[in-house]
Order: C-alpha cells, then structure tokens, then sequence
C-alpha cells in the first residue's frame, strides 16, 4: 500500500472515531469522493502528494500531503469543524498506518477558508503534512 493511502485510511479512522469532530460531522459523510457532496456537512478526502525526503541514504522517508475538503452551509461551521479536525490531527501521533510505514509528524499545515459562488456553500481547504517512514 502506498504511503499517501496508508495516512489517508488513518486519518479517516482518526477523524471519525474523535468525538469533537463527529459532532459536527457524522462519519458517514467523511468519504474520498470528488466535487461537492450530497450530504453537509462533510468532510471529503481530495487531493495528495507524496515527495521524497533525502534525509537518510536509504531513502525511506515521504512528506505526504493530504488536502481534506469541508463542505458546509455556514462560514462558522466550516472553521469550528477545521478547529476539530486540526485538534484531532495534531492531538496524538497518528499510529497503526497498514504495510509498516511510521508517521513521524503529522501537522495541518494550511487551512483557507471559501465562499462557494451559489452564496450558500461554505468550503475549507486543508491540507495536513505527514513526514513519514516508509516499509521496505
């Protein structure tokens, strides 16, 4: 499994088992999926990148980037949900990633806020930094 796979399974798992985020977000509607949910709020997993980082010769380490997407009808919502997630991200290491890989950091490095042109929709953008270990 690749690394950006392993971190996306485990933030899932992380953010729907965090009381503080399913309040404001059920976890059926966090899901991978693309364009505008049918269910607000969400939380949608979108784009990652996976760069390689020279920090040892053996080449086993990634800083992965996961752009999470939330979906709501109100600005404040769409920023305490953020606050959430950002808590729960940052809160504890990010443990059990599958095929062995190890997270060493995981931080949410970006966070903008937008107002969708249909004058209802509220959309964050955020993008959490992982600098991982990767199995062999």
């Amino acid at each position: 499994m690749s690394p950006d796979l392993a971190l996306q399974k485990a933030l899932l798992a992380r953010l729907a088992a965090t009381a503080d985020v399913t309040a404001l977000v059920p976890a059926a509607n966090m899901v991978d999926a693309f364009g505008i949910p049918q269910r607000f709020p969400s939380i949608v997993f979108g784009e990652g990148q996976a760069v390689r980082e020279p920090l040892t010769l053996e080449a086993r380490h990634r800083r992965i980037y996961a752009t999470l997407h939330i979906w709501t009808k109100s600005a404040p919502s769409a920023r305490a949900i953020a606050g959430a997630v950002t808590a729960a991200v940052e809160g504890s290491p990010i443990v059990g990633l599958e095929n062995g890989h190890h997270a060493i950091s995981t931080v949410v490095s970006d966070t903008r806020f937008l107002r969708d042109p249909d004058g209802e929709t509220a959309h964050g953008v955020m993008t959490v930094d992982c600098l991982m270990e990767v199995a062999t």
